[in-house]
């Protein structure tokens, strides 16, 4: 099932708005066949296994199957995944996690009422884990949001200077860059807008075929006055969303912006306290953008936190050590707190990254 999952993370982004599934076969202990969903709309995992196993004259009667979600029992872009597996005589299949969605559920028991063998609740929170973002769309309107951060061992994002410096490795950076080629948006902050002047695109060299780069997103109180100053609003103005006050939607500026192809959407709240809420429910309804990935600011990522709006965050923490207390911090805008009124997060992968450790985590 461990194998299944680390599949599954292989379709991340592509399946979307269908879940991220792995399967693996299994004969006398050994694994015979892998799948995992690979887009949308394309076979599911289950089957891409059974087709795993066809290409190496294997022939899974009377095997094993881990799949880390039910076999669903549907018919939508593909038939039913229990079809499958019944015609082709696996003898057992092992389920991580149910499945939510009621229309696809029920896999589990036709496959039982068929004579399969079926054992459910194996790593089961290593597969909820890996479905979050899917239930996340069953049950909300929001995209799901990625907070990424790279840090120092002493928690800084920059030097006080706030000039453009690498903090973790260039694994790391590549990373990132897959990341950016997986989701419909990159969120920053005003200041690291302002700071960094940033293009906020995938760097993939190859860039996939059909790429199209994701949306850049600030979240700003104040607009820029010359926009022709910053890479996003002379190369790409139409692929960019200010998030911003009331009052800063309806300036000059604003209009400025929009003139040159840029949309600039109002979000209820004060300067420094924006309900964020509102403006990724937009991107995912009006732009289409099941993922996001909140990049820039420690003020935004506590902000984003403390809203309930972070649902992943992958932290890099580079193995260096800055030492200035002036220092930009990597989650910051709060006054005085007690440990008790801590934000809570969960590990659920530790992993090295070139010269750095990522931490993945999930709100407690």
């Amino acid at each position: 099932m461990a194998r299944a999952v680390e599949l599954a993370y292989r379709g991340r982004g592509a399946t979307a708005p269908n879940p991220c599934v792995g399967a693996v076969l299994v004969r006398d202990g050994e694994v015979a066949a892998e799948g995992w969903h690979q887009r949308y709309g394309g076979p599911h995992a289950e089957r891409e296994c059974l087709a795993d196993a066809r290409a190496k004259g294997i022939d899974p009667r009377g095997m094993t199957m881990y799949v880390t979600l039910e076999p669903c029992n549907h018919t939508g872009k593909t038939p039913p995944c229990t079809d499958a597996l019944i015609e082709a005589g696996v003898a057992e299949v092992v389920v991580g996690a149910m499945d939510p969605n009621p229309v696809a559920a029920g896999g589990a028991a036709r496959l039982a009422r068929h004579g399969v063998t079926v054992t459910t609740g194996v790593l089961e929170q290593e597969c909820l884990d890996l479905t979050a973002d899917f239930r996340l769309w069953q049950d909300t309107h929001s995209p799901f949001n990625i907070l990424k951060m790279a840090a120092t061992l002493d928690g800084k994002i920059a030097s006080r200077f706030r000039r453009p410096e690498a903090v973790s490795c260039p694994e790391s950076f590549a990373r990132v860059q897959e990341l950016r080629a997986r989701v419909g948006a990159v969120v920053v902050g005003g200041g690291t807008f302002l700071a960094d002047n940033p293009s906020l695109t995938c760097r993939l060299d190859p860039l996939p075929d059909g790429f199209v780069q994701p949306y850049a997103v600030i979240v700003a109180s104040r607009l820029p006055e010359r926009p022709e100053q910053f890479a996003l609003l002379r190369d790409r103005p139409e692929r960019t969303v200010f998030l911003t006050t009331l009052d800063s939607a309806r300036s000059p500026l604003a209009d400025h912006l929009r003139e040159r192809g840029t949309s600039v959407w109002p979000l209820p709240g004060s300067p420094g306290c924006l309900n964020l809420a509102t403006g990724f429910e937009r991107l995912r309804y009006d732009l289409g953008c099941h993922y996001t990935l909140i990049e820039g600011g420690g003020r935004l990522a506590l902000h984003c936190l403390a809203q309930g709006l972070a649902d992943e965050i992958l932290h890099f923490v580079a193995p260096r050590v800055l030492g200035d207390d002036q220092a930009p911090a990597a989650y910051a805008g709060r006054s005085a707190a007690p440990m008790s009124e801590t934000m809570d997060l969960r590990i659920i992968r530790t992993e090295r990254s070139g010269t750095d450790l990522l931490l993945t985590m999930r709100p407690d």
